[in-house]
């Protein structure tokens, strides 16, 4: 397919740009779902013209159906998509990105998608579309103990998850406590929609994120949250997202004495209470119960799910933390990572 695509390219190389468009069109619409013109043509700036012309040719094929509440692939428009997944990654480079960012960040494993999520929501549904996929792959047949943290990627895999014979054996914890912001990013939010759509169970942690050092030693002792920080501990697979320092910063309301110590120490990212610099070293950490850094060297699976160009910094510098495994990003941030 990929020799046959590189010919293309040399012989053909109008009918490429037509398949890449054709590709993106049927990509946004699986990841939208269903999702009315209008949308769609923000989505891939372009015109309302240009687009009722594709897609009058994709449902011709047979690939899109069009009703009330919107537009969506077909069961052969999704199976064409999963085939050209794979060739369309190559055509566009992102295979090579991944080849790149594996061994410049000794990461088992990246997945780059296209796009910048700092640019378009759509980008982020598709990474976190991209990370369920990637936990059904990993479950198996077994139980499996699934620790989630919160943020807007992390709700971003929720909104897209859908049932899953894999999942439902599956028990999904809150990574960490609340933030104090919008409860439809925070980690108990997040877990209880993963497990209603995945099919799995859950368990809640009611704790504040932030807590002094009296409060955290009562809190710690409680019989319910010794147990889950056991169950924590055990866990099989932990999904998290990576944040800018100075944003994650606000959102915890941080203190002016704070933020001038992110500022002074130059940190540019966080992730499980932590804040760190360009080099992986820690400038910064909240006091917090939930799971820790420490905790992540014996998960046997870590999914980082971030993307954008104002991550790749943070996305950098987290390796020097703990050791990666998977991670999910975009073209933005590994291109911006390899430029740094």
């Amino acid at each position: 397919m990929i020799d046959l695509l590189n010919v293309q390219r040399k012989l053909l190389p109008d009918l490429l740009e037509v398949m890449k468009k054709r590709y993106e069109i049927l990509r946004q619409i699986h990841i939208l779902q269903p999702v009315g013109r209008r949308a769609l043509t923000q989505v891939l700036q372009t015109t309302e013209r240009v687009l009722r012309a594709e897609v009058d040719f994709l449902r011709s094929q047979g690939l899109v159906e069009i009703a009330t509440i919107g537009m969506r692939l077909t069961e052969e428009g999704v199976e064409l998509l999963k085939l050209l997944e794979q060739s369309m990654s190559e055509l566009l480079g992102l295979s090579d990105l991944e080849a790149q960012l594996t061994k410049l960040l000794h990461i088992n494993r990246v997945i780059v998608l296209p796009g910048d999520s700092d640019r378009s929501e759509a980008v982020k549904t598709a990474l976190g579309r991209a990370a369920g996929h990637l936990l059904m792959e990993l479950v198996g047949s077994e139980k499996k103990v699934i620790a989630v943290t919160g943020g807007s990627t992390m709700r971003a895999i929720a909104e897209t998850m859908t049932p899953s014979a894999r999942l439902k054996r599956a028990l999904f914890l809150p990574a960490r406590g609340g933030v104090g912001e919008s409860a439809r990013k925070e980690a108990n939010f997040v877990v209880t929609l993963l497990a209603e759509r995945a099919g799995g169970s859950y368990r809640l942690f009611h704790v504040p994120e932030q807590l002094s050092e009296s409060a955290y030693l009562a809190l710690a002792d409680e019989p319910k949250i010794r147990d889950t920080l056991a169950m924590l501990q055990q866990a099989d697979i932990v999904v998290y997202g990576i944040g800018e320092a100075k944003k994650m910063a606000v959102r915890r309301e941080s203190t002016r004495e704070v933020l001038k110590i992110l500022d002074e120490a130059h940190a540019v990212g966080e992730s499980f209470g932590y804040y760190f610099d360009k080099h992986g070293k820690i400038v910064h950490r909240v006091q917090t119960i939930g799971l820790d850094i420490k905790d992540l060297p014996s998960i046997p699976h870590k999914i980082a799910v971030a993307g954008g160009a104002s991550k790749a910094e943070a996305i950098q510098a987290i390796g020097a933390l703990f050791p990666q495994d998977i991670l999910i990003t975009d073209e933005a941030a590994a291109k911006k990572i390899l430029n740094i």
